[in-house]
């Protein structure tokens, strides 16, 4: 006898039908316009059941033409709210009145469905989907060596293969793919990801998709959102452990004790990533309990590592969560919107040690993405350790301190300021000052200058006036208005005069500020002493009986200037001088000046 048989969404987009028609008796074949209305709101939305199901229904009619079967659609369309319910099981239940009204058997590959028909006492015919989640079509164009596989409708396959950096783009076949055959595997990839327990949806957009299947990260573009049907398939090919970065001691010495604020940041392709993993496991080892902020969750981490997705759509939410379950590492893979930006911050605030990843050409251009988003004075307490990578390898290591200072360039004492510093790790020098510079924030390289040929004119002018004083000693050309000159210890009271009086004149003569530091500088012994001011000097009065010593003065293992005690076991500086300028500023500010004899 031959049967009525009625379709639902599930057993359409599986393609089992036609075979069904082909090996049975059937009679009449009948689609609910909830079924057909469901695929259309899917594939409007860019979906991929929404297409393929579209795409099958074109086939059931085909063969029920040839197998002379009759089919028709039956039902009621299903409302807007229907669809809106349809994943808490709506358009399943109008489908069931659908087979009930017209006494056919429902073919389902749902198998909640078909538990639910029966419990209805509908006549069910429930055929399992045939799913495979392993030897895919996709995989076929990977080999061991292979980082990605680039598909797209009308044009030849093409892979990327080699190592992060050091790749080459190869075409996998001359034949371009047609549109079936991508279907095809996105039906495959699709089916997989949905049964697979170690796979996910990651980003579903209208005409758009990103699965995380196994290790491979699969992006899928529908038109209008891309020219043509296209599918790029992304998986790691190396996986490394921290040692086998040959990092110097003194950087895993860092990693282990002092960095907490880390950026990984690097050009797409460079190996970042992979970078991150190993850094995670490194952490692990380490006894550190670590987290993984990610969309889509393609860091290799072992098992122990809990990898997060956004919860509800928003990183912002998954950060409340893990402010509770408080990590001591968190790697964000990736930091690239404002919101990001805002949650690494948040995060590395409240005492989280935070990994980052950001896309960069360079280093300092990781560094500079933070500066509209946040306070200067923060930032070194954000960002601590800038890690580049470059072919798959660390480049290049930058780290971030706080000083106050007149940045490089500027020489008036006035114009003294927080600047933070960014230096190079392995080397100590110092590559980039990063301070305010009237309402902005600016990021200002730092090169050593070759002596022009007039300021070496100049320091050989001025080296033969103080050679009087001392025949070694060294002059240094700051700028076009100032000058370091460094002699013997001894030799500075002479060049400084009661009062400043010879100096003042040395600086008249040569037209150019004059600042006298020690050769070779050496403390001694510290000495007590007491400030004062009188009229227009500051005074430094010691207690015990040092006349005619020549006493040092220090601020911060700094020097400042030396000069010989006076009678009455005194030193006056002039207020009007810049030395004394200079001295009241460090008094104005707290520090504390030391002397030694």
């Amino acid at each position: 006898m031959k049967k009525k048989i009625c379709l639902d969404t599930s057993i359409i987009i599986d393609k089992k039908v036609p075979e069904l028609i082909e090996k049975r008796k059937v009679k009449e074949v009948i689609i609910p316009y909830a079924a057909l209305d469901e695929l259309q709101a899917q594939a409007s939305k860019g979906r991929e059941e929404g297409f393929i199901g579209l795409e099958e229904l074109k086939r059931i009619r085909e063969v029920c033409k040839k197998r002379g079967v009759q089919i028709k659609f039956a039902g009621q369309r299903p409302t807007l709210e229907d669809i809106k319910l349809a994943r808490s099981g709506r358009i399943d239940a109008i489908i069931r009145d659908v087979a009930k009204t017209e006494k056919a058997t429902l073919v389902t590959a749902d198998y909640v469905q078909a538990l639910v028909a029966e419990a209805e006492g509908v006549d069910v015919l429930y055929i399992p989907a045939d799913i495979k989640t392993i030897n895919l079509t996709f995989e076929e164009f990977f080999d061991s060596k292979t980082m990605s596989v680039h598909l797209k409708e009308g044009v030849p396959p093409y892979a990327k293969r080699g190592k992060p950096g050091k790749f080459k783009l190869v075409k996998l076949r001359d034949k371009p793919l047609t549109r079936e055959e991508i279907e095809n595997i996105i039906k495959e990839i699709v089916e997989a990801a949905r049964v697979d327990e170690k796979s996910s949806f990651e980003i579903i957009r209208n005409h758009a998709m990103v699965i995380q299947f196994q290790n491979y990260r699969i992006a899928i573009a529908r038109p209008p959102f891309s020219d043509g049907l296209e599918v790029t398939i992304v998986k790691p090919i190396v996986k490394l452990r921290l040692e086998d970065y040959k990092l110097s001691e003194r950087l895993l010495k860092r990693l282990k004790e002092k960095a907490e604020g880390i950026l990984v940041c690097g050009p797409p392709g460079s190996g970042k990533s992979t970078f991150v993993s190993a850094l995670v496991e490194f952490y692990l080892k380490q006894g550190k309990i670590i987290k993984t902020l990610e969309s889509p969750r393609d860091l290799q981490v072992p098992d122990e590592v809990t990898q997060y997705t956004p919860l509800e759509g928003s990183f912002e939410k998954t950060a409340d969560i893990l402010l509770l379950v408080r990590p001591d590492y968190t790697a964000f893979d990736e930091v690239r919107k404002t919101q990001d930006f805002e949650i690494f911050v948040d995060m590395r605030l409240a005492g989280v040690g935070m990994i980052g990843v950001v896309h960069a050409s360079k280093a300092i251009d990781a560094v500079q993405r933070f500066l509209s988003r946040v306070e200067l004075g923060m930032l070194p307490h954000i960002v601590d350790t800038v890690i580049f990578i470059k072919n798959g390898g660390v480049d290049k290591v930058y780290t971030l301190e706080i000083t106050v200072k007149v940045p490089s360039g500027m020489t008036e004492e006035d114009l003294s300021r927080p600047v933070v510093e960014v230096r190079d790790f392995e080397t100590g020098k110092l590559e980039y000052e990063i301070y305010t510079y009237g309402e902005e924030n600016v990021v200002v390289p730092v090169k050593e200058e070759k002596p022009s040929g007039i300021r070496e004119l100049a320091r050989q002018r001025i080296y033969q006036i103080i050679r009087k004083f001392d025949k070694n000693a060294g002059v240094e050309i700051v700028s076009d208005h100032k000058a370091i000159i460094r002699v013997d210890n001894k030799k500075i009271p002479r060049i400084i005069g009661r009062e400043g009086s010879v100096i003042k004149k040395l600086e008249e003569m040569l037209g150019i500020s004059l600042e006298v530091e020690p050769r070779i500088p050496t403390l001694g012994n510290e000495v007590k002493f007491e400030t004062d001011e009188t009229g227009n000097s500051i005074e430094f009065k010691f207690k015990k009986n040092i006349v005619g010593k020549l006493a040092s003065f220090y601020v911060d293992d700094k020097f400042i200037f030396s000069a010989t005690v006076g009678k009455k076991n005194k030193i006056k500086v002039s207020k009007n001088s810049e030395l004394g300028r200079k001295i009241l500023k460090i008094i104005a500010s707290n520090k504390k000046i030391k002397a030694f004899i």
